[in-house]
């Protein structure tokens, strides 16, 4: 395909998608919200900020690098997104205000039940198969593309025509086919395993690629792997509190959604090899306040128990704003020799390259203050900048020091060499 066609078709995907979502949003307005107004709101507003996000890079991708197919998964994906909203908003509308008989409620019910997969799975397989370059690594993970093929079609076949009540509509499915019921396909069966299994193998792919990719290339990988750990820290998260209530349920939903947005950005980035080496630096900030942030509530709930129990033996009663107090004057004391405690240790641990280099030049600094051998500066100079930088080849020229009578003849009438 032509740039300029593809160009055409994702300003297309792109503009059905947007457009598809947007209306979905007056759609769930409209119902009377059982869950607040607000949880509505968040919910809508981040419905149509994935739709975007996905689309966007998607028609991105598509446009400039036509012959990747990433740019395809994403928009797919990002199209399934909107067809699922505005569907479901329109069936669930349906239902509130004219128990399901507004014309077309049964198909939108319908296309919620299996849609979804069809944008889900390629990204959750495919693309982790053929990232970056959109090619799979070699032929030998052919076989695991077909697997996921087989795997969505199951889960799609079954969702699409298992008999009775579709999920989140009473109604029976309109397309059930009798033989699907109780068999292996039924609701998805057997296809759920076959995905999680080629889930499984696909990541796999991506440890085999780092491992024969060139500099820029794990980069690339790198961007990816870094958006995909928080994105399935978000569906672990997701999953554990699956049916609950509260703050921490309600932060674990916003951590999923946003960290979901964040894996085509920085698909998009990698792709596009737009500042790619700022991943190094990505990874160190979030290892470092990551591990910070952790010891420093540990120490304020630890501190306010521990202040607790000491005002309750001493005084024979709690002193909670104290407690508080107390421990938030220990954090702030300890938050900057914690933090370059630990980055010390981060550096240590998972940048040893780059923390022996610092430390070489950093002796090479303090010798260069004291050293006035130029020979002998001249090899220290040159180990120094073959054990922190590795180059194939080093050399080092020194501008010859000038003939006396060259040196003399440079000096002004009433000025005389010193001795």
């Amino acid at each position: 395909m032509s740039r300029r066609a593809a160009s055409w078709l994702a300003l297309s995907l792109w503009v059905l998608s947007v457009v598809l979502v947007v209306l979905s949003a007056p759609l769930y307005w409209s119902i009377s919200p059982s869950d607040g107004i607000v949880l509505r709101a968040v919910d809508t507003a981040f419905a149509i900020v994935q739709v975007v996000v996905f689309s966007t890079v998607g028609a991105l991708l598509m446009a400039r690098r036509p012959g990747n197919r990433i740019g395809w998964i994403l928009a797919i994906a990002g199209l399934a997104i909107a067809v699922t909203d505005v569907a479901g908003a329109y069936s669930e509308f349906s239902l509130v205000q004219s128990q399901g008989t507004l014309p077309g409620t049964v198909w939108a019910a319908w296309f919620v039940s299996w849609i979804w997969i069809v944008g889900a799975g390629p990204a959750l397989t495919f693309l982790l198969l053929i990232f970056p370059d959109g090619r799979l690594p070699s032929g030998l993970w052919r076989p695991v593309g077909w697997l996921s093929v087989a795997a969505i079609g199951t889960i799609a076949l079954g969702m699409a025509f298992t008999p009775g009540p579709m999920e989140g509509f009473p109604r029976a499915n309109p397309f059930g086919f009798a033989p699907l019921e109780g068999s292996i396909v039924q609701y998805g069966g057997i296809g759920w395993l076959l995905f999680m299994a080629s889930v499984a193998l696909s990541a796999v792919s991506i440890g085999a690629r780092y491992r024969r990719a060139d500099a820029g290339e794990r980069q690339q990988i790198k961007w990816f792997a870094f958006a995909g750990t928080f994105a399935a820290a978000g569906w672990v998260g997701l999953s554990l509190t699956y049916g609950g209530e509260g703050t921490l349920v309600v932060a674990i939903n916003l951590f999923q959604t946003v960290s979901i947005i964040g894996v085509p950005i920085a698909v998009g980035i990698a792709v596009l090899k737009y500042r790619l080496y700022a991943i190094d630096v990505l990874i160190n900030r979030t290892l470092v306040y990551g591990a910070l942030t952790g010891t420093l509530v540990a120490v304020y709930f630890g501190g306010v128990a521990t202040t607790q129990a000491i005002f309750r033996v001493l005084t024979g009663q709690e002193q909670p704003q104290l407690a508080i107090v107390a421990s938030t004057l220990a954090i702030a004391a300890l938050f900057n020799p914690l933090r370059g405690l630990i980055q010390s240790f981060i550096d240590r641990r998972f940048y040893r390259r780059k923390y022996d280099a610092a430390k070489t030049l950093e002796a090479f600094s303090a010798k260069l203050r004291d050293e006035t051998d130029l020979e002998a500066l001249g090899v220290e100079l040159v180990g120094v900048v073959s054990e922190t930088m590795q180059p194939s080849h080093v050399s080092l020229w020194l501008r010859p020091d000038p003939a006396p009578e060259a040196r003399r003849s440079t000096l002004g009438p009433f000025e005389d060499e010193e001795e």
